[in-house]
């Protein structure tokens, strides 16, 4: 087993271990940080492969805006101590099995198939050809993927706006329980 590979599999484990921890948190602010950490995880698996400037799009598009604004909006919401429910065995039983089942699956998948690799030269990722290929409105573009993107961020403000309002009438039984 070479360096190459040794790397890669610490940084898969480092990705399912906190993905495992921010599925499991009973803390929803720890399962925030946990969910930054896998997706700085990702990002650090692309640097791996050399695909830099998907990286950083990971980094900047990901963990820069939407695990922040997670983040912020537990914040908004005064909740960021506060444990979730547990969740009863007939739902915790059924998510065992429903993993175990993705899990056997996966292993039958990857053995019955052979891989072999290609013979195609690999492609030059440039951020040139990158930015080209997204705004570009040919039918190999993504312009409109690309402004769905855009449209996520916007409903994602939006929504931590409207969670961060406080309307007098709803939050008063709340805010005298709390003092």
């Amino acid at each position: 087993m070479n360096i190459s590979a040794i790397i890669f599999y610490l940084i898969a484990a480092f990705i399912l271990i906190s993905g495992g921890l921010a599925v499991t948190s009973r803390k929803i602010f720890r399962a925030a940080i946990y969910l930054l950490f896998s997706m700085i995880g990702v990002a650090g698996l692309y640097f791996w492969m050399s695909y830099e400037f998907i990286a950083a799009v990971q980094i900047v598009v990901y963990v820069g805006g939407i695990v922040v604004l997670i983040i912020f909006s537990i914040f908004l919401t005064h909740h960021v101590g506060s444990e979730m429910e547990a969740p009863n065995r007939m739902r915790l039983g059924f998510s065992f099995l429903a993993v175990l089942f993705a899990f056997a699956f996966c292993i039958v998948t990857i053995l019955k198939n052979e891989f072999v690799p290609g013979l195609a030269a690999p492609v030059d990722l440039t951020v040139e050809r990158i930015g080209t290929q997204m705004l570009s409105l040919t039918e190999h573009g993504y312009i409109l993927p690309f402004e769905v993107v855009s449209m996520l961020l916007l409903a994602a403000m939006i929504g931590c706006i409207v969670i961060a309002l406080k309307i007098p009438g709803a939050t008063g039984s709340t805010t005298q329980a709390q003092s």
